[in-house]
């Protein structure tokens, strides 16, 4: 059976050609191939927030014809947005109605409910956009990888930094022999807007006349609705969310992920916590990752520092730049003569920001996050202090310099400055993006595959949730990626596979 890859990219056997010839639009389709002039139908699964953004960006070009959401007054302005799309509340029963008329799907919807859903639309021969960070366990990211393997979809996990400019460049800087061996790198995230460092749970309340809690919980164990779980606090749950290592950690992780070509750790700890708890995330910690040898690359130690602010003691320093600002601007490759970074990266285009967030309330809550009418817990940001690496971004410590990344890897820079000022970038090895869903819309019509697909994110994602757990089992845990593993923790084991309620259970 030959796959719409191999169309595109190689050479049929002469026998196999159609009568109409190659070129003739009967014979492309026949053979799974949809012409880049016809429109892709796409189901958004999650049609508010985030879903909602990637939603909007696949119907930038294609059709969206049928929504999902479990929560109507969360999707409500996209309903109405996309009024002659049909409605639903429940994915399966979308995909047995809607599925002869679906080509592709977009999934935003809490991290606990990736796998299932992504799993049964590649099932049912449809290509996925699923948002970072992919799932919520290890085991679910294998998961999806060998799924993408069996079922010939395109496939593609919504790490928008992954499609620009600038993480390519980072790589490519890296690769030249810039600032030699690179076998320390120190990564941050800002403080999360979710719930942390909880004692206990949090306390039922009645649930809202426009959520399907039974469906929200999906293969979930069946608790009570209490409101600090939704629309958007989920994320700070062990059992529904990833934390700010999947919210913005995927991100970025992602210029050291492909810089330094990282496979699975050999090992994950983690060296220090505040406010640990049992039920969400904490407050803050620093997670390390071991990585062996590389090819010609020497093993690297990753350090993840979670939330961290410039007043904490435990904040990075970075030698000798006690006067430098760390992390460099968005979209600072223009002053090298590369102009804009990414099609489509900017304010208003995929993946672009939103506003900062806004004043804080009283009662802790600040105000601007997470969409409408959404209570968002935590510090407020602090600002950034020279010399010390706090925000979203990455350091890499090399044997001949440093090199830092901003955000989802949407800038870069030499540190100090003055050595960025007058360095000439190297020459381009690696192929530049259309922008994050383009790529994905890309591959789904029969393309070259998406940059983040998952024979890609996959492995990564895999590697990187390993650190959820690193949370919840205290130790240094040695990890056997062949056989999805810890060799040394019974303990850390019970958290690389989710357990599913009854019927909720995945399988290829």
């Amino acid at each position: 059976m030959l796959t719409r890859r191999y169309f595109f990219y190689g050479s049929l056997l002469t026998s196999a050609v159609p009568t109409g010839g190659y070129g003739s639009v009967t014979s492309l389709k026949a053979l799974g191939y949809k012409p880049f002039y016809d429109k892709l139908n796409v189901a958004a699964i999650g049609c508010g927030g985030q879903g909602g953004q990637i939603l909007n960006d696949a119907a930038r070009t294609e059709n969206i014809v049928a929504m999902v959401d479990v929560d109507e007054k969360r999707a409500a302005a996209n309903f109405a947005k996309f009024s002659k799309a049909n409605k639903y509340k429940d994915f399966r029963v979308m995909l047995e109605k809607e599925g002869k008329n679906i080509d592709a799907c977009t999934i935003g919807i809490p991290d606990h409910m990736h796998a299932t859903v992504a799993l049964a639309c590649m099932q049912a021969g449809k290509s996925v956009y699923v948002e970072k960070p992919l799932t919520r366990t290890p085991w679910e990211a294998r998961l999806l990888a060998d799924a993408a393997v069996k079922y010939k979809v395109a496939t593609q996990m919504g790490n928008q930094g992954y499609s620009h400019e600038a993480i390519r460049t980072a790589s490519e800087i890296l690769w030249s022999g810039e600032i030699g061996d690179v076998k320390e790198v120190h990564v941050c995230s800002t403080p999360g807007t979710h719930p942390t460092g909880l004692a206990e749970p949090p306390k039922e309340t009645s649930v809202p006349d426009t959520v399907s809690w039974d469906l929200w919980l999906g293969g979930a164990a069946m608790r009570a609705y209490a409101a600090e779980y939704t629309p958007y606090n989920w994320r700070g749950f062990f059992d529904f969310g990833t934390g700010q290592i999947g919210n913005w950690g995927i991100h970025s992780m992602g210029p050291v992920n492909m810089a330094l070509q990282l496979g699975a750790p050999t090992s994950v700890e983690m060296v220090k916590v505040v406010g640990a708890s049992k039920l969400s995330f904490p407050d803050r910690a620093i997670l390390k990752f071991e990585f062996a040898a590389r090819g010609s690359m020497p093993p690297v130690t990753v350090y993840w520092h979670d939330s961290a602010k410039p007043s904490d003691l435990e904040a990075y320093h970075v030698p000798g730049m006690d006067t430098e600002n760390i992390l460099p601007a968005m979209e600072n490759l223009a002053e090298k003569g590369r102009g804009r970074a990414s099609r489509g990266m900017g304010p208003g285009g995929q993946g672009s920001f939103g506003p900062p967030p806004g004043p804080r309330p009283a009662g802790g809550a600040r105000m601007g996050a997470g969409g409408p009418g959404v209570n968002v817990y935590g510090p407020a940001p602090e600002a950034a202090k020279p010399g010390i690496l706090t925000g979203n971004g990455a350091v890499f410590v090399g044997t001949k310099g440093l090199m830092s990344t901003t955000q989802r890897g949407e800038g870069v820079q030499l540190l100090p400055a003055a050595r960025w000022k007058d360095y000439v970038l190297p020459p381009q090895l690696l192929t530049r993006s259309p922008g994050h869903m383009m790529d994905f819309i890309r591959a789904a019509k029969g393309g070259e595959p998406a940059c983040s697909n998952f024979s890609i994110s996959g492995p990564y994602a895999e590697w990187m949730l390993l650190g959820v757990i690193a949370f919840r089992v205290p130790g240094k845990l040695e990890w056997d990626s062949k056989n999805l593993r810890f060799t040394n923790s019974a303990e850390a084991n019970k958290y690389v596979r989710p357990a599913f309620r009854k019927g909720w259970e995945l399988k290829l």
